[in-house]
């Protein structure tokens, strides 16, 4: 999810390389842990990952864990663990957040009532896996931190826990988090990956929308010469003045009077429901915005009437207070907008090697009934693909609107 500041019914239907060498897995018929208890899983993941947890967390029925992975260099890969303490589970699913988000901000908020919470207690080990760059200074982030990169991290881990778990599994993302998945799920032959969970992004667009695709490449990989290697998309501090100092005057220009400024709770408002209008390389794949709302300007800036129709702003305030660096590496952007336009030269997502289950929910208002690549999955042999477009919901209404549990969660874990 990238954003630079200045009622239908669903349409559903049917659209329908490994890396490396990786430890010999287990029969997949061993789908269970053996019967010695919950307690049992976070020592386990603890030995396999070769350290311990760097926070513990624990509520009624479930406990979280933390861990921080220094593979590969300074910065490291965080792991957050979400386990039932009163029943083994029977599934395990890596949780991928979207771009500048990390899995505290996308998956465990609102607090007690989230996604994360929602698939545990549906019998789901979860394991969100937050990218490098939310523990990253911005002289950190380097130019080769693309979509591969977050791959490879994401394989790893995967590796590691597999013959330790030996469980089913499958990848769930979010945006960013979404390619991330299909990108993975591409290079992943065990016989225990059963489903990909691909919630509002965008495979390759056709016709003029490709074009432009192409534009917001050459726009990225231009930065990534120039230098400039993460980008920070303002969104945790825009909230904090909304809510901090809704009525302060914002120095951002109001469309509807150049000559007048928005209001901090105002530019946050336009922002989250009319991103799409934002100035910024990437907020055009958009329909309209990251959350479904309404914004009709006033003759003065204090008469402009606006709101969020599904997450209130004190969700989106917990979300990106949670938030780490919030940077999103440039050369990850270049990387999404060349699958967008379809350049397999500079990055492909191997779309026939995706051989499980692929449920893909987009939104209405977000990314939009764009199933380009569902059907790409589909006409490689792979009819196990569905895509379904909801109505009435942005970008990132589907995680934490209070609605989400009735009318997304339960496409998400069939």
């Amino acid at each position: 999810m990238t954003m630079h500041t200045p009622g239908r019914e669903p349409r559903t239907g049917t659209t329908g390389t490994g890396e490396g060498s990786a430890p010999r897995r287990p029969d997949a018929r061993e789908s269970t842990l053996p019967p010695t208890g919950p307690g049992v899983i976070v020592p386990r993941l603890a030995e396999a990952l070769g350290t311990a947890p760097v926070a513990v967390e624990r509520g009624d029925g479930w406990i979280r864990a933390v861990f921080a992975l220094p593979w590969g260099g300074p910065v490291p890969l965080t792991l957050d663990v979400v386990a039932d303490t009163a029943r083994l589970p029977r599934s395990l699913v890596y949780v991928l957040p979207g771009g500048g988000l990390n899995f505290s901000a996308a998956y465990f908020t609102p607090a007690g009532h989230n996604l994360a919470h929602h698939l545990r207690g549906r019998g789901h080990l979860v394991i969100g896996v937050t990218p490098r760059e939310d523990a990253a200074g911005p002289g950190e982030v380097t130019a080769g931190w693309g979509l591969a990169a977050h791959r490879r991290d994401l394989r790893r881990v995967v590796r590691t826990l597999d013959p330790v778990l030996r469980l089913p599994y499958q990848y769930l993302g979010h945006s960013a988090g979404a390619a991330l998945a299909l990108d993975t799920a591409a290079a992943d032959d065990s016989p225990r990956l059963r489903r990909v969970t691909v919630l509002d992004t965008t495979g390759p667009y056709t016709g003029d929308l490709a074009a432009r695709a192409a534009q917001t490449r050459d726009v990225f990989q231009a930065q990534l010469r120039q230098g400039v290697h993460a980008t920070d998309p303002g969104l945790a501090p825009l909230v904090a003045r909304a809510v901090a100092d809704p009525d302060g005057t914002s120095p951002v220009p109001r469309p509807a009077d150049p000559a007048s400024r928005f209001t901090h709770a105002g530019l946050a408002h336009f922002a989250l429901t009319r991103t799409a209008l934002l100035p910024g390389p990437a907020n055009w794949i958009y329909v309209r915005g990251h959350s479904a709302g309404e914004y009709a300007f006033g003759a003065v800036a204090a008469e402009d009437v606006f709101r969020l129709d599904r997450t209130p702003l004190p969700a989106w305030h917990a979300a990106v207070s949670a938030l780490g660096s919030g940077l999103v590496p440039t050369a990850l952007m270049r990387d999404l907008a060349a699958v967008w336009a379809g350049d397999e030269g500079t990055y492909r997502i191997a779309w026939e090697r995706v051989r499980a289950q692929v449920v893909w929910v987009n939104t209405e208002l977000g990314r939009g009934d764009q199933p380009r690549g569902a059907e790409l999955i589909r006409a490689a042999g792979n009819p196990r693909v569905t895509f379904t477009v909801l109505p009435g919901l942005g970008h990132a209404d589907p995680l934490w609107s209070p609605t989400a549990e009735d009318e997304v969660w339960p496409l998400l874990t069939p």
